[in-house]
């Protein structure tokens, strides 16, 4: 039984070629429809007649938002490009098309590509065609950057052997329920803690609802950033050179890729995009540190009958993606109420990952006496899980520290916040905290 596939390819006179080749010999092939545009491409394969589709390099308006499209209505997809063309190469393969050949190739040598494209898809879906699951890097980002490789299993703790290469970085997410628990505040002092670690680190302020990230390290001008770098992602055109020129270097190992100026933009951030952007950032530091968005619904993609824009679509694509998520939790009772309501729609969003509790601005005003031990035990109570670090309420040094436009650990260096935030730090980079390694010095001195 011959495979049914679509052609949009700009080349009338290839395509005619091709079309004529597989109807005069059977190749395996039958192509059921010959597109005069994307749209078109777009439109034949929601119908669901077709399960390859033969496309050129060149085509108006094909990005990775497109391919996805298409992957997702079970379309494995081949590029044509012209001979020797090594940018159009280059551009199919980022975006992630897996099978590229010549416009010049024989029928019998494009039938076949088009025939394993499938079989693979239909093996393994999501793998190329515009997924970034994995993405068909061109050639040449190994030996650029060294170190790339699989994710070594990770967890809270562990020595500095744990520590990763630039190549195989890894990203913690932090997210926090409705109700500004602290999330942007604790994504950013954990980023320059782990910083000063001595471990490359990278800051991505992924909030569809307006970041804040630049404003509170003195980025006053509106910075291209993340949007820049999804838009790039999502044409096929982002590389590591690029994605680092799009950050802001602070210093000290801490790089900075700025959000969205105003909530209005979001829908540059698609969720492909958002997911080739830390493929690459992976390669770019050690650690990625992303300030999330507080909302997880999807439900508005209920809402049409083909595939909607997603607000929410960036921030469940970096959950799913992070190696570790940390949930953040507000001390008062107001945000613990908010935060045992929300960490239950989180599991349930992200059921891969389970999240580490970081308690926010405990102090004894709201709680009691003992805060700390009332928190944990309302916390274990209600979630079944223990708080892994509790950052106490430093009004006074996070003001100067916004206020200065400067980083929590060079404006008030003792602040307990910092102090707690350091300590998360240091376990979560598989660093000894400074405080143990003083106190195993006394103890070697006595």
């Amino acid at each position: 039984m011959s495979l049914p596939i679509l052609t949009a390819v700009t080349d009338s006179d290839v395509e005619a070629g091709l079309v004529s080749a597989f109807d005069r010999r059977d190749l395996g092939v039958t192509v059921v429809r010959r597109c005069v545009d994307l749209p078109d491409l777009l439109a034949a394969a929601t119908t669901g007649a077709a399960r390859a589709a033969l496309l050129s390099a060149d085509l108006r308006r094909l990005d990775r938002d497109a391919l996805t499209r298409l992957a997702i209505a079970g379309i494995a997809v081949v590029g044509l490009i012209a001979p020797g063309d090594e940018d159009a190469d280059r551009r199919l393969r980022q975006l992630g098309v897996a099978a590229v050949i010549p416009a010049d190739a024989t029928a019998e040598v494009v039938a076949g590509a088009v025939v394993e494209a499938s079989r693979a898809l239909a093996t393994h879906p999501g793998v190329g065609n515009g997924s970034s699951a994995a993405p068909g890097w061109p050639s040449g980002y190994s030996e650029a950057l060294p170190g790339f490789g699989q994710l070594a299993p990770f967890g809270v703790g562990g020595d500095a052997a744990d520590v990763p290469e630039v190549g195989a970085g890894r990203v913690i997410a932090v997210w926090g329920p409705a109700g500004a628990p602290g999330r942007t505040t604790l994504a950013l002092c954990l980023a320059a803690e782990i910083a000063a670690l001595g471990v490359s680190t990278l800051l991505v302020d992924a909030d569809s609802y307006g970041g804040a990230i630049g404003q509170l390290v003195g980025l006053l001008e509106e910075a291209p950033g993340l949007a820049a770098a999804a838009r790039s992602a999502n044409q096929g055109l982002l590389d590591v050179p690029r994605l680092a020129m799009l950050c802001r270097d602070l210093g000290d190992g801490l790089r900075v890729l700025p959000g969205i100026s105003r909530p209005s933009r979001w829908p540059e951030l698609r969720p492909a995009s958002m997911e080739t952007v830390l493929a690459l950032a992976r390669r770019l530091s050690a650690y990625i540190v992303v300030d999330c968005g507080f909302c997880l619904e999807s439900d508005e993609e209920l809402s049409f009958d083909t595939a909607a824009p997603r607000r929410n679509g960036a921030t469940l694509a970096v959950l799913e993606a992070a190696d570790i998520v940390l949930a953040v939790a507000s001390a008062e009772p107001v945000g613990l109420v908010r935060f045992v309501r929300g960490l239950a729609d989180l599991r349930e969003s992200v059921p891969s990952v389970e999240p580490l509790i970081v308690v926010n601005r405990l102090r004894a005003s709201v709680v009691g006496g003992e805060p700390a031990r009332e928190v944990s035990r309302a916390i274990l109570r209600h979630t079944g899980s223990e708080p892994v670090a509790l950052v106490p309420y430093d009004l006074a040094g996070l003001d100067a520290a916004q206020v200065a436009g400067q980083l929590l650990r060079d404006i008030a260096p003792a602040s307990p916040a910092r102090l707690a935030i350091r300590e998360l730090a240091a376990r979560l980079a598989g660093r000894p905290a400074a405080s143990r390694r003083r106190g195993a010095f006394r103890r070697q001195s006595r």
